[in-house]
């Protein structure tokens, strides 16, 4: 096998001329060269290098490596160098995936804070709910995933195994229920969720819906749900217009609200662990630790209300 340190023996004998001279220009000893030299001729198999006299010249052999070895070492060279920026987070690309909510207020915070500290890491995002995120890391299609679990379920909710998986848990999410304004129950402190049961239901992606069937099951009842959509901006729209009642996560209600809907605790209660998934080894990788540590302070940060209608 020929190696690097070898190429550069050749390429140092045939600039030089001697084994003297290489061996100055890359500060080993004449001894080590020779025996560099030696091994890289039982490695190929062939003479490399003609000794004449007091002086040495490459045979064509040696001088086909010679050749090649430039072009070898400056690649090998730029290599080194991007590896040395990436570790020393002067470039790196982080390919990011979030759930919906969460692309609303975390995901911009964070990004943005990336942006500031390594300018020249890219980080780039693409929205989708946690079984993709989450299979699309295991793929290799991704570095990191925000991802959501109800209380009693883990992240992965049987779906992924989450061995494989290093989970940095963001913060804890209180899902509460929004109804109109004009409803009659309003103007309550709080809600049971049992005195629900006759109002129709606007649900939101798979997991949440799975939420919503769950919790009404344990309460007795089976909920009308009459729409579903993943946008909840949208399912603010159509709480306000009277079309039903439906659970919001704080993360959304922290940035944006609708002046025609309530928002209640409600009983008994129901919460999300929000985290952030990669794997140890991406772990180690400095952007997307950087990223990490982002979302982190992300999370703790004050929310910014983005919308008021």
């Amino acid at each position: 096998m020929i190696d690097a340190a070898g190429l550069r023996v050749m390429k140092a004998i045939a600039d030089e001329g001697s084994f003297t001279g290489a061996a100055l220009s890359l500060g080993y000893s004449q001894p080590a060269i020779s025996q560099m030299v030696r091994r890289l001729e039982q490695r190929t198999g062939t003479v490399l290098v003609e000794r004449v006299g007091r002086n040495v010249r490459l045979t064509e052999a040696g001088q086909v490596l010679a050749r090649h070895a430039v072009a070898v070492l400056s690649a090998l060279d730029a290599a080194e160098e991007e590896v040395a920026a990436i570790a020393g987070l002067r470039a790196g690309r982080v390919r990011l995936m979030a759930f919906p909510s969460s692309s609303a207020t975390l995901v911009p915070r964070a990004l943005a804070l990336v942006k500031q500290r390594f300018p020249d890491v890219q980080v780039t995002f693409t929205e989708a709910e946690p079984p993709e995120s989450l299979a699309a890391l295991k793929a290799g299609e991704c570095d990191l995933a925000v991802a959501f679990a109800y209380e009693g379920t883990d992240v992965g909710r049987g779906e992924e195994d989450m061995d494989l998986f290093v989970t940095h848990k963001l913060l804890d999410d209180e899902v509460r229920l929004a109804l109109p304004r004009t409803h009659p129950l309003a103007d309550r402190d709080g809600i049971e969720l049992s005195a629900l049961a006759t109002e129709n239901w606007i649900a939101g992606c798979p997991r949440c819906r799975g939420h919503l069937l769950q919790m009404c099951a344990n309460e007795g009842f089976t909920p009308n749900v009459g729409f579903e959509t993943e946008d909840y901006v949208a399912v603010l729209g159509l709480v306000a217009e009277g079309l039903g009642v439906a659970l919001i996560p704080d993360l959304i209600l922290r940035t944006a609200n609708h002046h025609d809907v309530v928002t209640l605790p409600i009983t008994p209660s129901s919460r999300r662990t929000i985290s952030v998934v990669t794997t140890a080894d991406l772990q180690r990788v400095p952007a997307v630790q950087a990223t990490i540590d982002a979302l982190c302070e992300a999370a703790k940060a004050k929310p910014r209300v983005l919308a008021s209608n």
